[in-house]
């Protein structure tokens, strides 16, 4: 999407919210069909999981499954709550590795994507050793990670910058190439400086592209978390995991999965909620488009 239209979308959106009207055209807010419709669209991603949990649960019931192998929906719920204690104090540890972790591999992505995009040596010297990073598995480095700095929270954040930054890097470099040259020629002849050009037009313009990355990042987080847990920890959902399986919880163990993917539905839809309300005229237009 051009930055001349990601201007006028910002404008038509102002419009919208105060009920003025853009080039003539009065911009109605939406009505009560058009909201039921909206949330209709959101019915299959909750009637999907429901569905499945229902037939998990009659399975079991019905095949009297013994609950070593696969224990029922209910019986998972259950016992997380009866061990909630448990399940929080882990769940908190891991949660503050990812914040951690995923808030400084945010810091890292812009500042070298910056660098990147401004100075051309820089990106072509880095950019072969950053797919490079990522080639490396993940099973062989968690274990040097533990190594070198111990069981602690420092190895945990490491490896989970190492896994999320590089999708918001090449992310944020794609936005940036498709900034419009006409735009950019018309900042240079109004006097405007590379940072001012960044900050008006590559970096706005890129803001669709940047959060895009950020969605994804967003599971390769939990993802490096639980990992890094799972291969050396003293708390955290992946410790806790291997600690229920390494006990015969199999409901423990089908737990904490559920925790952790509820994390990241969780951060995944926060992150498309503070999108909208950064780049309102991004979903404007294309609410304009469909």
């Amino acid at each position: 999407m051009s930055v001349i239209s990601n201007m006028r979308g910002r404008t038509t959106a102002t419009a919208t919210a105060g009920g003025g009207s853009v080039d003539g055209h009065v911009e109605l807010a939406p009505t009560t069909g058009e909201r039921w419709r909206a949330a209709l669209r959101w019915l299959p991603a909750v009637l999907v999981p429901i569905l499945i949990l229902v037939c998990w649960q009659l399975y079991v019931t019905a095949a009297n499954v013994d609950p070593l192998v696969l224990p029922s929906p209910s019986r998972i719920v259950s016992q997380l709550w009866e061990n909630r204690d448990i399940a929080w104090t882990n769940t908190a540890q891991t949660l503050e590795e990812m914040v951690i972790g995923f808030g400084l591999a945010v810091i890292v992505a812009l500042l070298i994507a910056f660098v990147m995009d401004n100075v051309r040596w820089v990106r072509n010297a880095l950019y072969p050793t950053l797919i490079a990073s990522q080639t490396i598995p993940v099973i062989a480095i968690a274990p040097l990670m533990i190594i070198w700095f111990g069981f602690g929270l420092l190895p945990k954040v490491l490896l989970i910058i190492l896994v999320t930054f590089f999708p918001i890097v090449v992310a944020l470099l794609d936005g940036f190439a498709q900034t419009e040259r006409e735009a950019m020629d018309l900042l240079r002849t109004m006097g405007a400086s590379r940072l001012q050009a960044f900050r008006l037009v590559r970096f706005p313009g890129a803001l669709p592209n940047f959060f895009t990355g950020l969605r994804i990042s967003a599971t390769y987080a939990v993802l490096a978390a639980i990992f890094a847990e799972y291969v050396g920890a003293y708390h955290g959902l992946g410790i806790w995991m291997s600690q229920s399986k390494s006990s015969f919880r199999t409901d423990l163990v089908f737990g904490a999965i559920g925790i952790c993917a509820l994390i990241s539905i969780a951060l995944f839809a926060l992150i498309a909620l503070i999108s909208r309300f950064v780049m309102p005229w991004h979903y404007a237009a294309r609410r304009d488009g469909d």
